[in-house]
C-alpha cells in the first residue's frame, strides 16, 4: 500500500465545493478566506491541501496581507506593468486584454497545506479572487485532499 505521509492511499479522501463571488468594481481584491475555511471544515479533511482554482481568464488568485495600502498598490503596480489602455491587440477582438495580461502574471491557482481540519495560513495572510474585469458573477474551486 503507498504511504502519503502517514495516510494509505485507500483513506485519502478529496471534497470539492463551488464558491460563488459576485464582484462589485472593475478591479477588486477579495478576500475569500472565510470562504475557503468555510469549506475546508466542511470536508472533514483534517490533513492534506487545499487547491483553490479560478476557471476564469479575467481573474486570479493570490495570497498576501489583507490591508487597504497594500492593494490599492498592487492595483498601482498593476497599472504600471499592464496599463489598461496598451494597445493590445486582443483589444479589437474583445476590450479587456489588460485584464486577461493581469491575470496570467498572478495565475489561476493555489495550494494552500491544511492541519488539524485549518488551512496553514501565517499570521497575516490571506486568500484573494483578483477581479480584472467586472463587476461579474465568478466561480471559485476549492479541492480538499487528504485524510480524516
Amino acid at each position: 500500500m503507498l504511504n502519503l505521509g502517514g495516510a494509505s492511499l485507500h483513506e485519502m479522501r478529496t471534497f470539492l465545493k463551488e464558491l460563488s463571488i459576485k464582484t462589485s468594481g472593475r478591479v477588486e481584491f477579495r478576500d475569500i478566506t472565510r470562504e475557503v475555511e468555510e469549506a475546508v471544515r466542511e470536508s472533514g479533511i483534517k490533513s492534506g491541501v487545499a487547491i483553490i482554482f479560478t476557471p476564469h481568464t479575467t481573474t486570479g488568485i493570490f495570497m498576501n496581507e489583507d490591508e487597504g495600502g497594500l492593494k490599492r498598490d498592487l492595483e498601482r503596480i498593476l497599472e504600471k506593468l499592464i496599463p489598461e489602455k496598451g494597445g493590445y491587440m486582443h483589444d479589437e477582438v474583445d476590450y479587456n486584454a489588460y485584464a486577461h495580461l493581469r491575470s496570467i502574471i498572478l495565475g489561476a491557482s493555489l495550494a494552500v497545506p491544511v492541519e488539524g481540519g485549518r488551512l496553514m495560513l501565517g499570521t497575516w495572510q490571506s486568500i484573494f479572487l483578483a477581479e480584472f474585469d467586472g463587476p461579474r458573477s465568478r466561480r471559485v474551486y476549492v479541492r480538499v485532499m487528504g485524510s480524516d
